[in-house]
């Protein structure tokens, strides 16, 4: 029996989110400038205010409230009709040390040696991948970020649908067969804050101006939106071609009628409250921990990057079609206190799930600091994390420049999104005995 599902995905500009790049920021700031950072930062947003909290260990000072602006501005609030932008808005930061009863847990088993770093806190992590497209993400989530990110990209060209402001949110609901293949798309929604660009007169009510904008927007999705999806060479082909076939599924265009309030003036944001988004669109399980403004040695980031890896380069080499990995820590314990596999009953080898997990820790070394090493995540490669998912995208390498009046100017090479990388396939391969 076929069904419906449904996943989510916000622009850079939805509060949340606006949270989640200034806490990665920062981090990426504090590791540019001393790589053993421990970091732990969270921030709130909401109308003209930006609140800085949480706790940091580091040899380096890095004048937060200068990247939170900065920040703010790169995104695009940059109006004070926005009620709230990156010059104006007020900053305040209560950032405090690292307690010393975690980093004993942490640094302190590595003082004999740097293998025997403890987690940063216990809890449980999950990786996935599937084969619905070429980077082994969920289709469902996969085309909701295509959506968001397109919208902000035509949004910072301004040349067409000049109206649009930063805070925006998609939705897409794909149709499955009953032998779970995608099979059409159901629904999408589309929610975009705008300017007031037509307004009352005395021809014209407030609800007849409300309804010709809202017509307006969905007639530019249509114009605009859509056809710039099929034409990126970047977006998965299964999108492509379900958005082709696909001629009469319900297009929902700011389903209230208006947005103009929007972003943190609209909704307050927080750190870490898009886990769903920043993952796998809720199509697996979920440990609970966010990402955002975390140094590697909360295993509630790297676990997680390494589950996606694992899961990633499994599905790659033929291991299965599905799976999902979960792994969880005890605090200040280096080796994970168990690692479980399920394949969906997609598995290709002759193996139990239970002995998959086995060869996985065979495989992959899954201590804290090895991950740190493996997936070199003690760079400054966060900011680029902390929207359209922290998944599915693709590794690259680049120069991030970092200024401080404090401690100079640095550019620094990075290699972004490591996890995501099929370095692997020949290793697991061989391990399960795989052509």
């Amino acid at each position: 029996m076929g069904y419906l599902f449904s996943s989510e995905s916000v622009s850079e500009g939805h509060p949340d989110k606006v949270a989640d790049q200034i806490s990665d920021t920062l981090a990426d700031n504090f590791l540019a400038y001393d790589p053993t950072s421990k970091i732990a930062c969270e921030t709130m947003v909401t109308t003209g205010q930006v609140f800085l909290v949480g706790e940091v260990k580091s040899k380096t000072y890095v004048d937060v409230q200068d990247v939170a602006r900065q920040v703010i501005n790169r995104i695009g609030y940059t109006k004070s009709e926005y009620q709230f932008d990156g010059n104006s808005c007020g900053v305040l930061s209560a950032i405090h040390e690292q307690s010393d009863d975690i980093n004993r847990g942490v640094d302190g088993k590595a003082k004999a040696d740097p293998m025997n770093q403890g987690a940063g806190d216990q809890g449980m992590m999950f990786g996935y991948a599937c084969n619905e497209t070429s980077n082994y993400m969920p289709l469902p989530i996969e085309m909701a970020h295509v959506l968001v990110k397109k919208l902000a990209d035509i949004r910072k060209e301004g040349k067409v649908m000049t109206y649009l402001r930063p805070d925006s949110k998609s939705q897409v609901t794909i149709r499955y067969n009953d032998k779970g293949e995608a099979e059409a798309i159901d629904t999408i929604v589309i929610s975009t804050q705008h300017d007031e660009f037509i307004t009352p007169s005395a021809s014209l009510s407030q609800g007849q101006a409300d309804e010709a904008m809202v017509n307006t927007i969905r007639n530019d999705v249509q114009q605009y939106l859509l056809p710039a999806v099929l034409a990126d060479n970047d977006v998965d082909s299964n999108i492509k071609r379900l958005l082709s076939a696909s001629h009469d599924f319900r297009l929902l265009i700011n389903p209230t009628g208006k947005f103009v309030i929007g972003g943190p003036h609209g909704d307050s944001g927080l750190t870490g409250r898009k886990i769903i988004v920043d993952t796998y669109g809720g199509r697996c399980a979920h440990g609970g921990g966010a990402f955002s403004g975390k140094d590697p040695s909360k295993v509630d980031r790297s676990a997680a990057y390494a589950t996606r890896h694992i899961a990633k380069n499994l599905v790659a080499a033929g291991v299965s079609d599905e799976i999902q990995i979960q792994v969880a820590y005890a605090i200040g314990v280096a080796r994970p206190v168990s690692i479980c596999v399920n394949t969906f009953g997609k598995s290709h080898v002759k193996m139990s799930d239970s002995e998959i997990a086995e060869k996985i820790g065979d495989i992959f070394d899954m201590r804290p600091k090895a991950i740190e090493e493996r997936l070199q995540l003690r760079k400054p490669i966060y900011a680029e994390t902390a929207s359209y998912g922290h998944f599915g995208r693709k590794p690259q390498k680049m120069t991030k420049h970092f200024t401080s009046r404090y401690e100079g100017n640095k550019d620094i090479e990075v290699e972004l999104f490591t996890w995501e990388k099929l370095d692997y396939i020949d290793k697991v391969k061989s391990a399960f005995n795989l052509k």
